[in-house]
């Protein structure tokens, strides 16, 4: 191993060393699991923001956003960060406090499923259930590609084998997450937010300068056919333009949609100690989304001026493009090569804050949703925080085998979870939040339609291509509120009790 690879390594291990000593401060502060599972609602503005944004991005902000500018230009990514943008500014906006209020009332609901039977008085909890397996079906191979991720890094950086840098760098996400909870989850994303900032705008301001300036940037992003257009996409094979129209753009602005179903995001709105300091999170999320969004397709179009300019080889895989560049930052010397070691951090930073959060919800799910709320309604909180750390592991461990495959895909199954809580949580979560028409059969039939639409048009429909071939959450997600709207309207109507819930949230937040 080179003296630069073993000084990456180092930087490493020292940013995931610290990662484990915040999860065991943090241990110390879980009494109940709604401390584990929550943070006992305590977390400021600015790690609710912080967190709730670097949960949400994974390592595709830092590698498949900038390998999809990187190979076709601004288009796709374009419309794509637009549509995340406006998705996270909207959800801050409209759910964040009103979620937060409305829990607390709905006799101090802890996780999404539960807040749902309790919104809607479902005593057999058929609601919290369904949302219980949703979250399991999605979320475990959401944590798997994490985990994948992580491995595939270091076997790519340092020769090892893939299965045990896998299986090392879930040890450590489970080692936090089991430790601290919630709490350590929040905690850590907010540090791993600071380290991926810092990785972006490196990679970004060194790629510019080793491209030969913005001029070359500029001059070389104009010289390729569609790459610096909103309406057409560049065609690595070809080198020509293909259409981009109005489907395409409405399909990639979707994806914002996605923001009202993540129950990784929502739980920071609901953990927040002041719900007035949510407007101080609203603008430091936005902030950084946009930043964050903005740097990181640039560095894909950064990435391509560099491959002319002869500093970078032509990447067989672009969303390596980070990872390429950091190993030629690591070629300077000694300082070089600890911030390509921060840099490389930084894609571990943006992996681990999104694989944590999925185990938690995954975890809560099993543990309260179904194992509690079941099987074992009368469980103390000490037998209640040894099934939340037991069921963190028995998930983990699930989620390794399904990532042993080192061929196996990441992003794609980031595209389909991200799809899947989207149709079914969404519609469910703002028509309990800002309809009171809306019942209980409404919800789980919005819900089930929502998670099984998915797979419909992914696996049937979209293949069809043409119009068809738009992305499953559009058409998922608007069946799915139909069908919870058709199916609340034929069935009875709320009780007063509930009518007079939602009237005390609604004159609360106003």
């Amino acid at each position: 191993m080179t003296t630069a690879a073993m000084v990456i390594l180092v930087t490493i291990m020292v940013y995931l060393f610290c990662m484990l000593i915040i999860g065991f401060v943090c241990s110390k502060k879980n009494e109940t699991t709604a401390d584990f599972y929550l943070g006992g609602r305590k977390l400021g503005p600015f790690v609710t923001a912080m967190s709730a944004e670097a949960s949400d991005m994974s390592s595709w902000l830092l590698m498949g956003l900038p390998g999809v500018a990187y190979l076709t230009g601004l288009a796709d990514a374009f419309w794509t960060a637009a549509g995340l943008a406006i998705g996270t500014y909207v959800n801050w906006l409209i759910v964040a406090k009103r979620l937060r209020t409305y829990t607390v009332k709905c006799n101090n609901s802890t996780t999404i499923p539960v807040f749902f039977s309790n919104r809607y008085r479902d005593d057999k909890k058929i609601i919290s259930v369904l949302a219980a397996l949703v979250i399991i079906i999605f979320f475990v191979p959401y944590t798997a590609s994490g985990f994948a991720a992580c491995g595939k890094l270091f076997a790519t950086l340092f020769g090892m084998d893939y299965f045990l840098a896998m299986v090392i760098s879930a040890i450590i996400i489970v080692g936090y997450t089991a430790l601290g909870g919630f709490l350590a989850a929040s905690t850590t994303d907010f540090m791993q937010s600071i380290v991926m900032t810092i990785a972006i705008f490196v990679v970004l301001g060194f790629g510019v300068v080793t491209a030969g300036g913005m001029d070359a940037v500029m001059d070389n992003a104009n010289s390729l056919a569609g790459y610096f257009s909103l309406t057409a996409i560049h065609d690595p094979a070809t080198k020509t333009a293909g259409a981009y129209g109005i489907m395409s753009i409405f399909s990639m602005l979707a994806w914002g949609l996605g923001y009202f179903g993540m129950p990784h995001v929502l739980l920071r709105f609901m953990a927040i100690e002041d719900p007035n300091k949510l407007k101080l999170s609203r603008r430091i999320a936005s902030v950084w989304v946009v930043i964050s969004l903005g740097v990181a397709i640039m560095i894909g179009i950064v990435g391509s001026a560099m491959t002319k300019a002869g500093v970078i080889p032509v990447l067989e895989d672009a969303e390596t493009i980070i990872v390429v560049i950091s190993d030629v930052i690591s070629k300077h010397g000694i300082l070089p090569s600890i911030i390509a070691g921060l840099i490389l951090s930084g894609i571990l930073a943006a992996t681990m804050s999104t694989a944590d959060s999925q185990l938690l919800a995954a975890s809560s799910s099993v543990s309260e949703n179904i194992i509690k709320e079941v099987f074992f309604k009368n469980l103390s909180e000490k037998a209640g925080m040894i099934i939340a750390r037991v069921s963190v592991v028995i998930i983990s461990v699930i989620a390794v085998f399904i990532a042993k495959d080192p061929n196996s895909s990441v992003f794609d199954i980031v595209s389909f979870a991200w799809a899947g809580f989207g149709a079914a949580f969404g519609p469910v979560m703002l028509l309990a939040l800002f309809w009171k028409r809306s019942n209980k059969w409404g919800a789980l039939a919005g819900m089930f339609t929502g998670g099984a639409m998915v797979f419909i048009w992914k696996f049937l429909i979209k293949p069809i291509g043409g119009v068809w071939g738009i992305y499953e959450l559009l058409p998922a997600f608007v069946v799915a509120i139909i069908v919870n709207v058709v199916v609340s309207l034929l069935t009875k109507a709320p009780s007063q009790e509930m009518v007079d819930e939602f009237e005390a949230v609604n004159a609360e937040c106003k």
